[in-house]
């Protein structure tokens, strides 16, 4: 039995993410390597192209193709959850300042009173 559930990825598949990443890289590079050349519009125009074609290769991938149904399932479960009202949100948020606010009064007085504690104790106090 194999105990390896994730599927193969095949050499052409491979391949094509390969082409992909070197898109994107490649795109990045010459925005960079054309500085002095082209102005900025163009050289965003072409990353934002090298981009969006490394995506789609991507895409055209068996991993990419597993990616989009598990990006698809997870807006069908995002739809499922139970989100708070204005209310609950508002009220869930103002105890949690509370209680950051309280926490870090007893951490403020806790310091204090080991600082004072460790003069006391190594005779450095007043």
């Amino acid at each position: 039995m194999n105990a390896n559930t994730e599927p193969s990825v095949s050499p052409f598949d491979r391949v094509k993410l390969f082409v992909a990443g070197l898109l994107v890289i490649g795109g990045l590079f010459a925005y960079y390597y054309f500085a002095a050349e082209y102005s900025q519009v163009y050289r965003v125009v072409g990353v934002l192209v090298a981009t969006i074609l490394g995506f789609a290769i991507a895409m055209s991938s068996d991993p990419g193709r597993r990616f989009w149904r598990f990006a698809q399932g997870s807006r069908i479960e995002l739809r499922k959850v139970i989100w708070p009202t204005r209310q609950e949100a508002l009220q869930t948020t103002l105890a949690v300042i509370v209680f950051v606010i309280v926490m870090g009064v007893f951490f403020w007085v806790l310091d204090l009173f080991l600082l004072w504690a460790t003069q006391v104790l190594t005779g450095r106090g007043t």
